[in-house]
């Protein structure tokens, strides 16, 4: 009975920052699709996005894994506050009104740049979990598939609404990763 509520509640933290790490790609994809993107595009930009969503924590998992097996108990609060960073960091950059890009990918290196800037937080994320045991493919698997659809949400709505929705999204993000860091920290 107690190793299915840790169950349900592992698995309620995972979606939750799934949705988090995806409210960056939603943001970013406001902006790219405020600038006109056809539907072809938004089909490629959201499946590289959650590829990257993938392979991202993915490594960072695997990093914080044998940061863990360094630091021993020492690695809630190292993960705690990498998130309490990462999250205070993307709070302060929508604030400011710092977007990462506000380019339109058209070429191969372009999309891929953009996809690694809007999957670079979760590499970091991914450090903070791997010093915990998780499902790693459940996880990764979610964290891809919430940055792929939330970054096509982004796109299409970048398409028919204007760009103050940009920055709340990122900072709404920002405050779910630093809220969880805090709770990794207590």
């Amino acid at each position: 009975m107690i190793e299915a509520h840790l169950l349900a509640g592992q698995l309620a933290t995972i979606l939750i920052m799934a949705v988090a790490l995806g409210m960056d790609a939603f943001s970013l994809g406001i902006g790219i699709g405020l600038k006109g993107i056809r539907l072809r595009e938004v089909a490629g930009l959201s499946s590289l996005i959650g590829a990257f969503h993938v392979l991202m924590p993915l490594l960072g998992m695997y990093a914080g894994l044998y940061m863990s097996g360094l630091l021993g108990h020492v690695a809630t609060s190292a993960a705690g506050v990498l998130l309490v960073l990462l999250g205070a960091h993307m709070i302060y950059s929508s604030l400011r009104g710092e977007s990462e890009t506000a380019m339109r990918p058209r070429t191969i290196w372009g999309l891929l740049l953009f996809a690694l800037s809007v999957s670079v937080d979760s590499f970091s994320v991914g450090i903070s979990l791997g010093m915990f045991e998780l499902d790693v493919v459940l996880t990764v698997l979610l964290f891809g598939l919430f940055g792929g659809l939330m970054s096509t949400m982004g796109l299409m709505l970048g398409r028919r609404v204007s760009r103050n929705l940009g920055g709340y999204g990122e900072a709404c993000g920002g405050a779910i990763l630093l809220a969880f860091g805090l709770l990794f920290l207590l």
